[in-house]
């Protein structure tokens, strides 16, 4: 324990102590000491702890807050502190430990003296402290003698890390000739070193590369511009070399560096300017419009929309002549055609192509004017071209009544070279396939080569064709509209045969027909037609024509009362003449009947047959002629029927049609076991079967009605079967000399099959046996017709002997 003398001087060295490593801003290794002593301030602690002795005793450390000096490159462990306990008297019976980060192995502890030293180097960038615990106990009991206390070893920094730049690399941008002191970029470097200690840590900026363009804020690492005549088209891109100091840019202190890319925008700052003051081009006279001449462009230093240019077409001799469009993907000015060209008229034009900027900058106005003009020279060339017709104008107009070779009209054409060669005329015959006109091939003199008839065709359209004389390859067309002027060569006709009627009781004056006619010529006063009567009629005193001068006229009556017994139809012939000129006339006849009417004027019949009829015999009469005649067709038809049932009953007897047997068309029958398919009575009734022989003697007559199946069929020459011949013979005579019966095919079912057969019969009538006991090896001789039969009965016959001899009934 400390005496009572130093309890006031070891707090006041200990004080001084601290105020002076705060002044220096490091505390050296050392030891510094805290008594815990009765009564002073600190940590206490009771005899409950473990400690020796009865009663209250207080007891602290001495302790140090340690410092080491980062990389330390000795040989020998680096001394960082020293620990003390006040219950330490210096007899060895106190043991001091360490535990925490590093203890062990970074830093060791003296058990016996608290030495604490670092036995590594040590990096305060990696790490700048570490926490331990001391401990001090009994050597002899390993009783904890105090509580354990946990003290920090600080690295202490030095100025060992140079700044870096850790966001490269920096690419930058700013405009050509922007003004002095414009911000780029900003560049940033980091020390690792303590900021908080001394200057390691504080970083400043320089210009080591393109100070001459740039520069740069020593504490920010902002980028200006150092001057205001940057030009992209001059230089597109500076690399500028930026170095960072620490230790505020003192001696002795590091350094890094990085390389600055500043690119340099372009500005519209330069005007369009053509390579040439003056292009040529040329261009045939026959080319059409939109024919593409030539392109020129203008150039421009700027880039991008900067370049953008527009043309337009500033001074003209060609009066338009030329059209200039621009090409937005390569901004060159097309130059085209836009008239047609003539090489006879104008051989030179010349056309002023001006460019200008399409994005103008305002601010570079005062730099001059962002625009520029060139000439364009266009030379026509001349090319054989084909006559021309002059006038163009095609309409001529001819008589119809005009003789042939009367002339139509003239058509004109040049040609329009220079050489002016001659030029000869023709009629595309495709137009005039009638060969209606002609023209003269030297003069180009239309004329008609055939009579005209407007009335035929009052328009003609032909085609002309103008050819140099030696050339007609250099062919032109004209259509030609010839239209044929009208001439009163038709006579008016009635519009329609008129007919009328009139009532034999009809008074004078009465109104019985207007009469209207038709005239093909169409003269250019209009129509007007004149209508009289015939002078073969103008005696007449039956009937009057009025001319209502409308160009129809009114027949009337002119006397009272007809009588149709006398006469009954009348013929008047009418006069009509049209206006001319010369005036032409026509006859037509209007037929008026004489007719019977009713009281109201209504026509009840205008047949004089009739009438004579009616008058020489009486209703009854004529109904009684009506009643005979009718019983005379009723008597016809009676017989007719008759005669026709008879016919068919008697035809019907006597030879029954045997189609009518016929049951079913494709029915096979079911082999000889099967008698119910088919009724074989139904045709044996047919015929008179007198009896049937067989079995060596005479035995009853067989019935039909008794005779319902065939079971088998044994051909016997004893039987006759001269009945079936006779009426199948007759049946067949029947048939071919009969014209009305139409062919058709017919099934018949007969129980006969014919005598004489070479191959004797198939049928499965005459089929007693099984399958299994006939042989059909025969079938083989009968030739090829036979052939496929045999070879079916052959396999046959060859599978019922494998399967041993059993078989289905045939």
């Amino acid at each position: 324990m400390a005496s009572r003398d130093s309890f006031w001087i070891r707090p006041l060295l200990l004080l001084l102590l601290l105020l002076l490593l705060w002044g220096l801003g490091c505390c050296p290794a050392g030891v510094v000491s805290m008594h815990m002593e009765p009564g002073g301030s600190g940590p206490e602690e009771s005899g409950d702890g473990g400690l020796p002795g009865s009663g209250r005793v207080k007891r602290g450390w001495v302790w140090n807050q340690f410092f080491v000096v980062e990389e330390y490159t000795g040989t020998e462990p680096l001394y960082v502190g020293k620990i003390h306990s006040d219950s330490d008297e210096g007899d060895g019976s106190i043991k001091y430990t360490i535990s925490g980060e590093g203890a062990g192995t970074i830093f060791l502890i003296d058990e016996l003296t608290g030495d604490i030293h670092a036995t590594e180097r040590l990096d305060r960038e990696q790490k700048t402290f570490y926490t331990l615990r001391a401990q001090a106990r009994d050597r002899q009991t390993d009783r904890l003698l105090e509580p354990e206390s946990e003290f920090v070893i600080k690295v202490q920094d030095i100025n060992d890390s140079e700044p870096r730049f850790l966001g490269g690399p920096y690419i930058g941008s700013v405009a050509e000739l922007s003004p002095i002191g414009t911000s780029v970029m900003q560049v940033m470097a980091s020390d690792a070193d303590d900021p908080t200690y001394g200057s390691s840590a504080r970083v400043v900026y320089s210009v080591l590369e393109g100070e001459q363009h740039f520069t740069v804020d020593s504490r920010t690492g902002v980028i200006r511009t150092a001057v205001a005549n940057l030009d992209r088209e001059t230089q597109d891109r500076y690399e500028v070399v930026v170095r960072a100091t620490d230790m505020a840019g003192q001696l002795g202190g590091l350094s890094g560096s990085t390389t600055v890319t500043i690119v340099i925008t372009d500005v519209n700052d330069n005007p369009p300017r053509f390579p040439q003051k003056m292009y040529q081009f040329s261009v045939v006279e026959t080319a059409p419009v939109g024919t593409l001449i030539g392109r020129v462009k203008a150039e421009d230093s700027d880039v991008g929309e900067n370049t953008d240019m527009t043309y337009q077409v500033k001074d003209e001799e060609g009066l338009g002549a030329f059209r200039v469009t621009t090409d937005s993907n390569t901004q060159e000015a097309l130059i085209s055609v836009q008239k047609p060209l003539d090489f006879e008229a104008q051989s030179v034009q010349t056309v002023v192509v001006e460019a200008l900027n399409k994005f103008a900058d305002p601010r570079f106005v005062d730099l001059g004017t962002f625009r520029d003009q060139t000439i364009v020279r266009v030379s026509v060339l001349d090319v054989d071209e084909p006559p021309e017709f002059q006038p163009p104008d095609g309409l001529m107009e001819v008589q119809e009544d005009a003789v042939v070779g009367s002339l139509v009209g003239m058509v004109t054409a040049l040609d329009p070279d220079v050489a002016n060669r001659p030029v000869r005329y023709a009629i595309d015959r495709s137009t005039d396939l009638e060969q209606i006109f002609d023209i003269d091939p030297l003069t180009g003199a239309i004329v008609t080569s055939k009579v005209l008839d407007r009335e035929t065709a009052g328009w003609h359209n032909i085609t002309i064709l103008a050819m140099e004389a030696d050339n007609h390859a250099q062919v032109s067309r004209k259509t030609l509209r010839i239209r044929i002027l009208d001439v009163n060569d038709n006579p008016p006709e009635l519009a329609t045969p008129y007919e009328a009627a009139v009532c034999e009781d009809a008074k004078p004056g009465q109104l019985i027909q207007t009469i209207s006619v038709v005239d093909r010529d169409e003269p250019q006063s209009g129509h007007r037609f004149y209508f009289t009567l015939a002078p073969e009629a103008s005696s007449s005193h039956h009937f009057s024509l009025l001319d209502i001068e409308d160009n129809t006229a009114a027949v009337h009556t002119q006397r009272l009362g007809f009588n149709r017994q006398e006469q009954d139809l009348f013929l008047l012939p009418i006069l009509v003449v049209d206006s001319g000129p010369p005036a032409l006339s026509s006859t037509g006849t209007l037929t008026i009947r004489i007719c019977g009417c009713d009281s109201s004027g209504a026509i009840q019949s205008c047949n004089t047959t009739a009438y004579v009829v009616s008058a020489s015999l009486s209703p009854g009469a004529l109904i009684a002629l009506l009643v005979c005649v009718l019983i005379l067709i009723v008597l016809v038809l009676l017989i007719l029927t008759l005669k026709r049932h008879q016919k068919g009953h008697l035809s019907s007897e006597e030879d029954e049609d045997m189609r009518d047997n016929v049951i079913k068309y494709n029915d096979e029958g079911g082999g000889e076991q099967d008698t119910e398919a088919y009724d074989m009575s139904a045709l044996r009734s047919l015929y008179d079967f007198a009896e049937t022989k067989g079995g060596g003697g005479e035995g009853p007559p067989v019935l039909p009605s008794e005779l319902h199946s065939l079971p088998q069929w044994h051909p016997a020459p004893d039987l006759d079967f001269s009945v079936f011949r006779d009426y199948i013979s007759r049946k067949v005579g029947q048939a071919d000399e009969d014209p009305s019966v139409p062919p058709y095919d017919s099934f018949q079912t007969y129980a006969f099959e014919g005598a004489d057969s070479p191959p004797a019969s198939l049928s499965s009538i005459a089929s007693r046996s099984t399958g299994s006991e006939q042989d059909f090896s025969y079938l083989g001789s009968w030739g090829p017709r036979f052939r496929q039969l045999a070879a079916l009965y052959a396999r046959r016959r060859g599978g019922e002997e494998d399967a041993g001899g059993g078989g289905a009934e045939s």
